[in-house]
């Protein structure tokens, strides 16, 4: 918005700062973090009088996790505004990578959010039908890849390979829904201890903003043999913002939480970072700069998959970080050592710029 007002006054004096993506981005930052942090309070407290009980906490679970009865969940509906205005704000109105990634972003919250609702209304940690959540899940992943095929190229690029694999056509359709939609849940199954999602995914982001700049800049993308995409490059306005909402968030979600980010916040934030790694065409590297997601879904898979064969467990219980709870790791130490692992692979993810 702001930059559609300062175009059409010819970006005079000092509104000529809003011509870079540099300043937008990290004024989308700023913008979401302080949304964040003067909306969060109130918003917490309407959450705790509107949930009573808050989030249903499993039984079967770490017997630590009981403690945190009567916390509100849905939180991840603040990350959610705080994203929404800052991007709206900053961003190239006509942009449609941007548009493409909102669009799963808001869509997949929205999903979350009616999971979420389901949850608290049964006092049941059950949540929507999973055939119902992802068929919508792929509906508006599918979506979105099109506005990004229909505005890019259908080019498969893998990393430590110069230039592009193979030309899906309309198949990429398909590839990039279900990118969006296994990168979405991955982050959802992550989110289970105070903190152990956001930090993630907040590093994701910052790894992402490089690659996005990269991405959209001719002379770079040349330069590393990596795809050039005009447009691309708004997307820094997009994951500074995650990153400023992130933070926010963070600051409420610290031990012992305020609040539970949710299926809101989760799905919402998975769908994002799939959504712009589609729109880049770096949908490899996030499976290196997401690994930690990525071992998380595995663990789950895994672990369903081997009991429902052998009746046998591979873990003490699945997603993994509630396997290091029952090692007798405590939660901080699970949470701050699976932060250590994200940040190192998503060095790794992005060393895979230049080894090509």
């Amino acid at each position: 918005m702001l930059y559609l007002i300062a175009q059409q006054l010819g970006f005079p004096g000092v509104l000529n700062l809003i011509r870079y993506i540099s300043f937008r981005a990290g004024a989308a930052s700023a913008t979401a973090l302080v949304i964040g942090l003067l909306l969060g309070p109130w918003f917490i407290s309407y959450l705790r009088e509107r949930q009573g009980k808050g989030q249903p906490i499993r039984a079967d679970g770490p017997q630590s996790h009981l403690a945190k009865r009567g916390t509100p969940t849905m939180g991840g509906l603040l990350i959610l505004i705080s994203v929404s205005i800052s991007v709206l704000l900053w961003m190239e109105l006509s942009n449609p990578y941007v548009w493409a990634c909102l669009l799963v972003t808001a869509g997949f919250g929205l999903i979350g959010f009616l999971d979420d609702y389901d949850k608290v209304k049964k006092a049941h940690h059950a949540g929507l039908r999973g055939r119902t959540r992802l068929a919508l899940e792929f509906l508006i992943a599918g979506l979105a890849t099109w506005i990004i095929v229909r505005n890019g190229t259908t080019n498969l690029y893998l990393p430590f390979v110069q230039g592009p694999v193979v030309d899906l056509g309309w198949f990429y359709i398909v590839f990039g829904a279900f990118v969006i939609v296994s990168f979405g849940n991955a982050v959802n199954l992550t989110d289970g201890l105070d903190g152990l999602a956001t930090m993630p995914v907040i590093i994701a982001s910052l790894a992402f903003l490089l690659i996005a700049y990269l991405v959209g800049n001719a002379r770079f993308a040349t330069y590393l043999g990596i795809p050039h995409i005009l447009g691309v490059g708004d997307l820094t306005v997009l994951l500074l913002a995650i990153v400023g909402a992130g933070l926010a968030f963070l600051w409420f979600n610290a031990p012992p939480a305020a609040v539970f980010m949710g299926d809101t916040g989760s799905l919402a934030l998975g769908g994002a970072l799939g959504a712009v790694a589609v729109a880049t065409h770096h949908e490899f590297v996030l499976v290196i700069v997401g690994g930690l997601f990525v071992l998380e879904a595995l663990s789950v898979v895994i672990q369903v998959a081997v009991y429902k064969r052998t009746g046998r467990r591979v873990f003490l219980m699945a997603p993994i970080h509630h396997h290091f709870e029952h090692l007798g790791w405590s939660e901080p130490t699970v949470v701050i050592r699976f932060w250590i692992v994200s940040f190192i692979l998503a060095l790794a993810g992005l060393s895979t710029l230049k080894l090509r």
